[in-house]
């Protein structure tokens, strides 16, 4: 936690010597330092045997990714509040992180109203495609009154849930086989049904929410949960196969997907317009080399929306690559603890909703991270933690509550089975 503390406190006090602010940089810093710090002994306090490092790595990331909505924002004309504003959901985030430690510590019992999960999610994905607002091309925000927020990011925790306790019980009659197509073995057809509900929601969020990002994240997170249930490929084969035969349809019916698609194949074919943003990320990656232009020294600012699509590019623009390596290892890191929470869960449901969550985060960074580099078509994806965003940041704080609940049953056990095993050999 004290690395995490010092690596955030050293950016604000860079910040503070290279640039000439109207604010204090260090006002946000100690802010944002109090808060995870109180959060990290609360949590401490609640669940004493849940996973003692997910919290400082939470901290690592929001800490640097506050430091760089700041530096990218705070002397740009009409954005110059956007850091105090993500100090304030970092501050609901950590709110609804301990409301739901606090909350759902008996997470098991939510999970038996695993129907009720789904039907809230799609309900929540329904109203976004009925109400929503479009925002830069995506239709994916819902307004009540003065407050905006993207009903997507929960509905796919909700999600989560509803097939971690689905394919709890329904596992081993979905890996029988009752026939073969092409040398695969095919359970039988009526257990197809989740498959087909994953691929119908991410052909309607890719339609009527223009979301590439969500549509893509939701299908291989749930396919994937089903091959862990199972171990059966076919179904990570037959939804892929949907998804695939859908896109091509999709890339010639819907603009907005043939324009992602085509400016990440040549983005040099309107380097003023489809083009700009991709390309700025490339020469801002290119710039920052082995240790980076320097905090506050790079050009990150070219590219719009950098504080929220391309936080990345500006990482390693000005950190350089040893500093993008650092807030890699740093993902990498929370996916191993996810993972490690996931195997070490006692019941089916808990490890697959663990995996699930682990996932999400896991695959989530990857596109962001392989969009940003030309990798793959860019989504419109925020970095986990990183990016600025109210809704997202809220949404990772209870994944993280989530996951820290499941490794506090765990814990638990492994402590109860450590004090038998003491008592019994003193006897």
């Amino acid at each position: 936690m004290m690395l995490a503390f010092v690596a955030v406190a050293v950016g604000f006090a860079t910040l503070l010597v290279t640039q000439k602010v109207a604010t204090p940089p260090m006002i946000y810093g100690g802010v944002y330092l109090g808060t995870m710090c109180m959060l990290y002994f609360a949590v401490r306090i609640r669940l004493r045997h849940s996973d003692a490092l997910l919290i400082p790595l939470v901290t690592l990331l929001t800490g640097v990714g506050l430091l760089m909505v700041y530096r990218l924002t705070y002397n740009v004309d009409g954005v110059q509040n956007l850091a105090i504003t993500q100090v304030v959901w970092i501050l609901v985030g950590s709110g609804a992180l301990f409301l739901t430690i606090l909350l759902f510590r008996d997470y098991q019992r939510l999970l038996n109203y695993r129907y009720l999960l789904a039907l809230i999610a799609i309900g929540l994905i329904t109203s976004t495609i009925l109400f929503g607002r479009e925002v830069n091309g995506a239709k994916l925000w819902l307004q009540i009154g003065p407050v905006s927020f993207e009903p997507s990011q929960f509905a796919q925790i909700l999600l989560i849930m509803f097939f971690a306790k689905y394919l709890a019980e329904k596992r081993e009659v979905m890996t029988v086989t009752t026939r073969s197509f092409l040398g695969l073995q095919i359970p039988s057809l009526k257990y197809f049904g989740p498959v087909v509900l994953v691929w119908l929601i991410s052909i309607a969020l890719l339609i009527f929410e223009k979301d590439i990002g969500f549509s893509l994240l939701f299908m291989a997170v749930s396919l994937l949960m089903m091959y862990t249930a199972t171990g059966r490929i076919t179904y990570v084969l037959l939804g892929t196969l949907l998804f695939l035969i859908g896109l091509p349809v999709l890339y010639q019916v819907f603009t907005h997907v043939r324009v992602r698609i085509d400016s990440w194949l040549d983005p040099w074919s309107d380097p003023y317009a489809t083009g700009f943003q991709i390309l700025q990320s490339i020469f801002n990656i290119s710039d920052g080399g082995l240790t980076g232009t320097g905090l506050g020294q790079g050009f990150a600012q070219s590219i719009p929306d950098v504080q929220t699509d391309y936080v990345f590019s500006a990482i390693a623009s000005e950190l350089g690559f040893l500093g993008a390596t650092v807030i890699l290892l740093t993902f990498l890191m929370f996916a191993y603890r996810g993972m490690k929470i996931a195997l070490l869960a006692e019941d089916p449901a808990s490890k697959l909703l663990a995996g699930g969550l682990t996932i999400t985060f896991t695959l989530q960074t990857l596109i962001v991270v392989g969009g940003v580099t030309k990798a793959i078509p860019l989504t419109g994806l925020g970095l986990p933690f990183v990016s600025y965003g109210g809704t997202a940041v809220i949404s990772n704080f209870i994944l993280t509550g989530f996951l820290l609940v499941i490794s506090e049953q765990a814990g638990q056990k492994s402590a109860d089975i450590a004090v038998v095993s003491e008592v019994a050999s003193l006897q």
